[in-house]
């Protein structure tokens, strides 16, 4: 068995231009464009790549973005300080704040600075809560988001099969184990620490990689005709799923990069423009 490609980067493609065609309506009924915020701390270089990259697609939808790069040195308070700015600012409508930030800088505070209706990126307290309880008050997190996107593009059914999810983040593998319970599947979360977790992977009908660790997902351990969803991006284009024996065994598998990265920004715009639309509502 050779498994087939789920391109993430086709998928997300469709995803934005339905995000333009909703800027364009959006702009004509309203006058004003919708607006991204970003707050970047620090100068971690995979950090700047990624909010350039967000930037960009902003500029290809239609969508303003507006960035706040604040030094390394920064405190948590001075952090906030700014968030709070972008909270108050009637011209934004969704914040990203870019993660990791440094050690120093206490990450659940300045996300949940962060208001509901502008937490585009499903980072807050408040988001992962309306998650577990399953309301939609809130934006859901946005991989997690595109995981399940991506699954039901490639028409992949959820409700009673076993996914098993490797990675406890909460703003990746919490969230994501809650969407997908929240579609009736049964969902097993393991991590990097787990005993027996080739035991585990070899029960799962889907599998969702997002622990951090290279490779950490052995081919082998892959049950035949699975899908395979692999979160993790390490250096070298790696996954955390050993790619080409996965491939042999799977059905459907996501390559990185190309798989799930595309969707997390196809996300991020779409709930932006959701954000948008729900102020005028």
């Amino acid at each position: 068995m050779t498994a087939a490609l789920m391109d993430g980067t086709a998928v997300a493609r469709r995803s934005l231009d339905d995000t333009r065609t909703r800027v364009s309506a959006y702009r004509e009924t309203t006058g004003r464009t919708p607006r991204l915020a970003t707050v970047l701390v620090g100068d971690d270089p995979a950090s700047h790549t990624y909010v350039r990259m967000k930037v960009n697609r902003c500029r290809q939808v239609g969508i303003d973005s507006l960035r706040r790069d604040l030094p390394a040195e920064s405190t948590t308070a001075q952090v906030v300080a700014t968030v709070d700015e972008l909270v108050a600012d009637e011209s934004v409508d969704g914040i990203l704040v870019q993660h990791p930030m440094p050690g120093h800088i206490d990450e659940r505070a300045v996300f949940d600075a962060i208001s509901r209706g502008k937490d585009v990126d499903g980072v807050t307290a408040n988001a992962f809560l309306d998650m577990a309880n399953g309301h939609e008050e809130t934006f859901a997190s946005c991989t997690p988001a595109g995981i399940v996107a991506l699954l039901d593009a490639y028409d992949v059914p959820l409700s009673g099969k076993h996914v098993v999810v490797i990675g406890r983040s909460s703003i990746l593998g919490k969230p994501a184990a809650l969407m997908l319970l929240g579609r009736d599947a049964t969902v097993t979360i393991c991590h990097s620490k787990t005993r027996g977790l080739a035991q585990f992977v070899s029960e799962a009908d889907i599998v969702v990689a997002a622990v951090g660790r290279p490779e950490l997902i052995r081919g082998e351990w892959i049950k035949p005709g699975a899908v395979v969803i692999d979160a993790g991006y390490n250096e070298g284009n790696v996954g955390d799923v050993a790619f080409g024996p996965a491939a042999e065994r799977a059905r459907l598998i996501t390559p990185v990069p190309g798989g799930v990265g595309p969707m997390t920004i196809a996300m991020l715009l779409a709930q932006t423009v959701s954000a948008a639309e729900q102020r005028e509502s």
